[in-house]
């Protein structure tokens, strides 16, 4: 939830019963004991950790090449045939993405050659959440992209009771190792490596507070792709917004989990109060308004504001996971935009789309992150580097500078490193 100030010019009908952000204490020492232990114990800490949080018993983490081809065997042929769509849709983009990522060399001044290029990982973990349902778009959204940017090995974790189907598409995704792993010792396992998993470069994928702490906690050796907190829902709407089709997609990110954040955010009052209406009435019907419902209570916000500049000033400052866009004009709209996770432009564009299938990545940012960064893509998973070489023109370019400059800081090594080489062109 955003910390800077709120326009005075909004008005709040319906707030957040509760503040988003919340004590993690607790959480951070359970991780902390949780990585000290994979650290000292290896496997052992795994083995305890999934029996304690996870209820299993297992002697063995790793999928076997038999399970996965039999939990493939067993996937519903249609569910397959979704799945691949799936995969297919988010290939094609992080290709198309790639295509975008040119590699560069300039010579810069005579003779200094500057450049850089693009090197993929060489292993990434992929955290897959088991979560409340199978998430069957879980795995494609993080190993896929993996794949397309051509790291080297690819290594999932999962929760141990995770549905069968997970395993399956997590080996459709193209993983290339998958272990029965999850929660906080999923992450320390990757990123410390064991006996059974190889330690990792990089760790990607959203989870629950325990995972999120757990890739705070151990980010700097390791990479990891962001923090994610609770998803979110915004919808930017004016007066030809559809208050059936607001609280619709509203609650659909709502039954994700109870503490879903989800707002709409208009400049007319009588959609403000029909949509509010029918949040109610729809919450009566929907099979998951257990959770939709408590989410809407605590976190879900009705925003009336005077004008389109209100509109777009209260929205970057929420700087949203998922923004949608429901306004008259509305790709002219979505151009006056500048802080969000993903945005979903017209009321054809529903966030459910690219939370599944249609080619968008759905790991985005969280909790205001959006104002400083995208979400998860194919160049996650690649270094940009650079490097120089110079003939001797270039060293009679940047010698004499580079001198002065080491001089003026007192520097006589780096002083006597340029120096060196200007002397025995010069001889």
């Amino acid at each position: 939830m955003t910390r800077l100030p709120i326009p005075e010019t909004i008005e709040f009908i319906k707030a957040p019963g509760r503040d988003a952000i919340a004590d993690n204490a607790p959480v951070e020492q359970l991780v902390a004991e949780v990585l000290a232990r994979v650290k000292a114990e290896g496997d052992a800490a795994v083995r305890d950790y999934s029996a304690r949080f996870d209820k299993a018993e297992l002697e063995r983490f790793e999928v076997t090449a038999e399970e996965r081809e039999a939990a493939l065997a067993r996937l519903d042929p249609q569910t397959r045939a979704d799945t691949e769509f799936a995969i297919e849709n988010v290939r094609r983009f992080a290709e198309a993405q790639l295509g975008t990522l040119s590699e560069l060399e300039i010579e810069i001044r005579p003779g200094v050659h500057l450049g850089h290029r693009n090197i993929p990982l060489e292993r990434v973990g992929c955290y897959v959440p088991g979560g409340r349902y199978p998430l069957l778009s879980a795995p494609i959204m993080s190993i896929v992209p993996a794949k397309v940017a051509g790291v080297t090995e690819v290594i999932a974790c999962l929760p141990p009771n995770a549905h069968e189907a997970m395993i399956a598409g997590c080996h459709l995704s193209g993983a290339d190792r998958i272990f029965r792993i999850g929660g906080a010792q999923a992450i320390a396992a990757m990123a410390l490596g064991t006996e059974s998993v190889p330690p990792v470069d990089k760790i990607v994928g959203p989870g629950n507070a325990f995972v999120n702490e757990a890739k705070r906690q151990i980010f700097g050796p390791v990479g990891i792709d962001q923090l994610a907190g609770p998803s979110e829902i915004f919808i930017l709407a004016d007066h030809t917004g559809d208050a059936e089709m607001l609280a619709t997609d509203l609650l659909a990110q709502a039954e994700h989990d109870t503490r879903t954040r989800v707002g709409l955010i208009t400049t007319s009052a009588t959609l403000a109060a029909e949509t509010l209406k029918e949040v109610d009435r729809q919450l009566e019907t929907l099979s998951t308004a257990e959770t939709a419902g408590q989410a809407w209570r605590d976190y879900g916000e009705i925003v009336l504001c005077p004008d389109e500049a209100t509109m777009i000033a209260y929205s970057d400052l929420v700087a949203a996971e998922h923004l949608q866009v429901h306004t008259e004009d509305a790709k002219g709209f979505a151009k006056k935009l500048r802080h969000y996770g993903s945005l979903f432009i017209g009321t054809n564009a529903s966030v459910v789309y690219s939370d599944k299938c249609c080619g968008t990545n759905h790991t985005l940012p969280t909790m205001g992150a959006g104002r400083y960064t995208g979400g998860l893509w194919v160049g996650t998973y690649i270094k940009t580097v650079t490097h120089q070489w110079m003939d001797e023109e270039g060293v009679h370019q940047v010698a004499p500078p580079a001198c002065r400059q080491s001089a003026s800081e007192g520097l006589e090594g780096h002083r006597r490193a340029a120096q060196l080489r200007l002397d025995r062109l010069q001889a």
